[in-house]
């Protein structure tokens, strides 16, 4: 016999709701399909952990749309991906495109459950901050923080009518500790953290969770555009090796697909009372610092 814990209603009928969200819940849990009919729109999920994301959606029942500024590179991720990936033009930087990106989701699937704002660029900026280029810096900005409040605004604007929906950002450890990336991206990843915590606290009241995964460094091909240019001089091997060999969690290394995993964990059921949250997933990378003590042996 299967139990959903439902309540009685005022009449003494089960709610008719109340019976379909549990029952779908029941059948997603059961057949390991966590997102079934739902649809998801993926901001910058053309490559890297956008696209790690699409596939782990669409693994798990979901119908996604991937936007991105890179047309080319996105349509054809999304054949790869098959009939349940279609494909959108989007700059975030362009609140239209954002816009235009979250009708095409109504029009194509007359809902938006999940909406994750992934876009993200990372200029280069001298470390130096007196020689700071400030149209640079507003560029990073007009991407990762415009962007991601665009993508919170539009998703809202679908979500809040349904009275239900997830809304994901993509962040950064260098959104949490400061020195560990250019001056202009880290700001824009605090920034969205606390974007994250501040909507949050408006859209719960229509039933809408908002929440961002904070990777570690990951060889995703931003990641590796910005590092050849600080190794010249080296191949993609050994940039790779270099960026895997700055975490501290012995015999693991970040990936996209552990990204894509922790954002199929907030999108779902398993995370229904989550929200508000970062999740950080770098091995605990920002939890600690070691005091470098001298061995006693080595102190006169």
């Amino acid at each position: 016999m299967l139990r959903f814990g439902l309540r009685y209603s005022e009449n003494g009928s089960y709610s008719r709701a109340l019976v379909a969200e549990s029952f779908h819940r029941f059948l997603s849990t059961n057949t390991g399909r966590k997102l079934q009919d739902k649809v998801a729109l993926i901001t910058g999920g053309a490559s890297g952990i956008g696209k790690a994301t699409a596939t782990e959606f669409i693994n798990n029942g979901a119908k996604v749309i991937l936007a991105d500024i890179q047309q080319q590179i996105g349509q054809e991720a999304a054949k790869e991906l098959g009939p349940n990936a279609t494909f959108i033009t989007c700059d975030v930087s362009k609140e239209s495109d954002v816009s235009r990106a979250v009708d095409f989701a109504i029009s194509e699937h007359n809902q938006l459950d999940i909406m994750y704002n992934n876009a993200g660029i990372l200029c280069c900026n001298p470390p130096n901050i007196v020689e700071l280029d400030m149209a640079m810096f507003d560029k990073d900005m007009s991407t990762n923080v415009s962007g991601a409040m665009a993508g919170i605004k539009h998703a809202a604007r679908v979500m809040i009518p349904r009275g239900s929906g997830s809304i994901l950002c993509t962040t950064s450890v260098c959104g949490m500790l400061g020195g560990l990336g250019p001056h202009a991206y880290s700001v824009s990843k605090f920034a969205v953290i606390g974007m994250v915590k501040c909507l949050a606290s408006e859209l719960s009241k229509y039933g809408i969770r908002v929440n961002c995964i904070s990777p570690f460094a990951i060889t995703t091909p931003l990641a590796m555009e910005h590092l050849s240019k600080m190794y010249p001089h080296v191949d993609a091997h050994k940039v790779e090796e270099i960026v895997n060999n700055l975490g501290v969690l012995k015999g693991a290394i970040c990936e996209t697909n552990d990204i894509a995993n922790a954002a199929l964990y907030l999108a779902s059921d398993d995370a229904k009372y989550v929200s508000g949250h970062n999740l950080v997933v770098d091995g605990g990378f920002t939890s600690f610092k070691n005091l470098d003590y001298p061995a006693p042996d080595q102190v006169q």
